[in-house]
């Protein structure tokens, strides 16, 4: 079953157990998946899905970090359930001694040196370990293998 397929299911699971916060956060990611489709007129397969479910978990990350900030805890908390609800659909993530592995096996495969060669290992990086791990995570890793 695909990715988009198991989320519609989702949806009509959550319809019938009345389960409205639920189902508000699946409507929200069926509509950024929709609007991705429209914009740029492609049918989505699961990497690109993966793509806007880690884009809108970041958002509620921030979201999270700006609401408990100006001291408003319920909306941090109902921008934390909706996280849990997209985190599901995301794949197994690498633990961090995978990412490293991975990105110091493409920094000597490129043969990166410094940290000018960045932007060259990360290109690489996003294509191979996109959806796997926290391009956040994978980031800091990058800079620590070209600056060590």
């Amino acid at each position: 079953m695909s990715l988009k397929d198991q989320i519609t299911e989702d949806m009509k699971t959550a319809m019938r157990a009345k389960d409205s916060e639920r189902l508000g956060t699946i409507r929200l990611l069926q509509a950024a998946m929709k609007q991705k489709e429209v914009d740029e007129r492609v049918v989505l397969d699961d990497a690109a899905i993966v793509a806007i479910v880690d884009k809108l978990i970041k958002q509620r990350k921030d979201s999270i970090t700006a609401f408990e900030g100006a001291g408003r805890q319920d909306l941090a908390d109902k921008e934390k359930s909706e996280m849990a609800v997209l985190q599901a659909y995301l794949p197994e993530r690498m633990s961090a001694e995978e990412t490293l592995a991975a990105v110091k096996a493409i920094v000597a495969e490129l043969g990166a040196a410094g940290p000018g060669d960045m932007g060259k290992v990360m290109g690489v990086v996003k294509t191979r370990l996109a959806g796997k791990a926290d391009m956040g995570q994978v980031s800091a890793v990058v800079k620590a293998a070209l600056a060590g």
